[in-house]
């Protein structure tokens, strides 16, 4: 019991060992295939210790369980090589250092210790090369299966076009069924949770009517995920793409910079990944999100302690201070510090805002007038990570 109440703590730290020894940085870099992984390295540790629990000493079968078959399609979808042995021994090494020391802990008789380490040894080395076995049966089933259709081959265009390969456009256009000249907004579309998956398809097809399109390029890159890119030349506002997901459960949408041509089609999806990166580094729980309104954030926000620090120490108790205070600082600093700009801006009168932003210098550290890039930004950031 005691070793089943810390396991979910060892499967983090075995799952970030993982993610530090990856050989292709598309695991960590692309949040959802970083979340599929880390659930398949809870699932995987907490079957083989029920398993050891319930008949110590036998061989313990991969986990055939819903997540290794959305783990192993998502892969394919991606494009990702699975040969990732040094990430499987670094999660190994955890795994085993944990059990190790529950051994010691468990006895002090030096014959039971040795059977005891000999045998776990044995099974969980075992356990974890069968089970990448499995992962690796699973893709290749999953890539057979998909190489029938039409949805791979379109896959793999996508992938060469945003590493930058020198594809003709001809030909990838007649793959894609999309023109890559002219204008291109790119978004990811996406769910938390496999049972909002049905909004998917409903909220791409939303944006295209918000952007007056006439046409898109849909790729379902996971089981929870789809990749659009638009023909059009510019990015709603924010509040009518809040307006999109409002009725739609669970959906959230991540969008680029709209850009030209084949460069454009690429730094466009680039940027709306760096975007939703962005929220799941800060565990945001934000539905929408621009590329253009928080690319300063997500060059500064590569070190998340960090950025815990850098908020402290450039808010102080500003940062759990009201929202509508915070907001009015926002706001006073777009109108370019004018107040009467403000007030008209937040329909409140001009004493009301210069109370506010007294009460606002009595928070800060230092004084707004002295600091305003960096507490706006400190703002942005904790706007992110707020929970609506």
């Amino acid at each position: 019991m005691q070793m089943q109440a810390t396991v979910a703590d060892v499967a983090a730290e075995a799952w970030e060992a993982g993610q530090r020894n990856l050989k292709e940085p598309t695991f960590a870099e692309d949040p959802m295939l970083a979340e599929l992984d880390r659930r398949f390295t809870h699932s995987t540790l907490a079957h083989w210790l029920v398993a050891n629990i319930d008949h110590p000493g036998h061989p313990v079968e991969p986990t055939f369980i819903p997540d290794l078959l959305t783990y192993s399609r998502d892969l394919v979808l991606r494009g990702v090589d699975t040969d990732e042995v040094d990430a499987w021994r670094a999660s190994q090494n955890v795994t085993w250092n944990w059990w190790l020391r529950a051994c010691f802990d468990t006895t002090d008789n030096l014959e039971d210790l040795r059977e005891l380490v000999a045998i776990s040894a044995s099974s969980l080395m075992a356990y974890f090369d069968d089970s990448r076995a499995a992962v690796s049966a699973h893709v290749s089933e999953v890539r057979s299966e998909l190489a029938r259709g039409p949805l791979i081959q379109r896959l793999a265009m996508v992938q060469l076009l945003l590493q930058g390969a020198p594809i003709a456009r001809s030909r990838a256009e007649a793959q894609l069924g999309y023109a890559l000249t002219g204008h291109h907004l790119a978004a990811i579309v996406w769910v938390d949770a496999e049972d909002q998956v049905d909004g998917l398809e409903l909220a791409a097809e939303h944006l295209m009517r918000l952007c007056g399109a006439e046409r898109r390029l849909t790729l379902v890159t996971s089981l929870t995920a789809l990749w659009v890119w638009l023909p059009v030349t510019g990015v709603p506002s924010e509040a009518d793409l809040a307006a999109i997901v409002a009725d739609i459960p669970g959906v959230r949408i991540a969008l680029g910079r709209c850009g030209t041509d084949v460069n454009g089609f690429r730094r466009s999806h680039l940027d709306a990944a760096a975007a939703q990166n962005l929220l799941s580094r800060l565990g945001s729980h934000r539905r929408t999100v621009r590329f253009e309104d928080v690319q300063l954030i997500s060059l500064l926000s590569s070190d998340v302690p960090e950025v815990k620090l850098f908020i402290t120490d450039i808010l102080g108790d500003l940062a759990t201070a009201d929202r509508m205070l915070r907001h009015t600082v926002r706001v006073f600093i777009a109108e370019q510090f004018s107040i009467s700009r403000a007030a008209e801006k937040l329909f409140a009168h001009r004493n009301t805002i210069d109370r506010r932003l007294v009460r606002v210098d009595e928070l800060l550290p230092r004084p707004l007038a002295q600091n305003p890039s960096a507490v706006d930004t400190a703002l942005a950031l904790v706007e992110l990570q707020e929970d609506d």
